[in-house]
């Protein structure tokens, strides 16, 4: 079998977005408390991740509400304080799994062509990147605003194909850690699949992927059996 491209989700595959989160809006409580805000540092970062279960973890607004929520208004300093901390804590903690950088660039001088599909909006999804110095490793990167439609829908991973060029699905791969959004919607259109285990955070038991991996090092593996079947 021929593979020809490897796509990847970007959270929780290629960087530990949700131990980075949860670094972040540590820094955000505290420094807020510091400013002022009359609440535990523990009880201020239960409320925030509280707002994300309700409007998404891509909140961009999500210290506003939560001092509108909790003040009626938004306290500029304490506002300041916790972005300001938020993003020295991100920059900080947003890395690569372990071995993300050795595995891309052993895929690459394998030949194989690289992208991401994400469902974080684009200046998000390309911002992760460049942090984490991911950027020059991929070909495409397709984020939400490319179809503004989220997996598991076909439409990400149909385009993120279209823009590699590549005909056949079968000659690719999808490699993520949310079994029911990059497992699913990559096996709908004929992708195979790996799934990303040492990312889930949700204790899934079965991934319903072609592949499952511990670590991303262990990719290199699948690729070999499926570069040496005759499927």
């Amino acid at each position: 079998m021929k593979i020809e491209a490897i796509v990847f989700d970007l959270d929780n595959t290629l960087v530990d977005f949700m131990r980075m989160k949860r670094e972040a809006v540590r820094a955000a409580a505290e420094a807020m408390v510091g400013a002022g805000l009359r609440m535990s540092p523990d009880e201020v970062y239960d409320e925030i991740f509280k707002i994300y279960e309700r409007e998404g973890i891509e909140d961009q607004r999500v210290f506003n509400k939560l001092l509108e929520k909790l003040l009626g208004k938004v306290d500029w300093h304490i506002l300041a304080a916790g972005i300001v901390a938020y993003r020295k804590a991100k920059e900080a903690n947003l890395r690569p799994y372990p071995y993300v950088k050795t595995l891309l660039v052993n895929l690459l001088k394998r030949g194989y062509k690289l992208a991401v599909v994400s469902d974080a909006p684009r200046l998000q999804a390309w911002t992760r990147l460049v942090e984490s110095s991911l950027d020059p490793f991929f070909e495409v990167v397709v984020a939400y605003e490319d179809t503004f439609e989220r997996k598991p829908s076909e439409a990400p991973f149909r385009k993120v194909l279209e823009l590699l060029k590549i005909d056949n699905p079968r000659n690719s791969l999808m490699v993520g850690d949310w079994a029911e959004r990059d497992v699913v919607g990559a096996k709908s259109i004929g992708m195979i699949t790996v799934f990303a285990r040492y990312g889930d955070t949700f204790g899934t038991v079965n991934s319903g992927a072609d592949y499952e991996i511990n670590e991303p090092l262990e990719l290199l593996d699948v690729l070999d059996k499926l570069e040496n079947s005759k499927v």
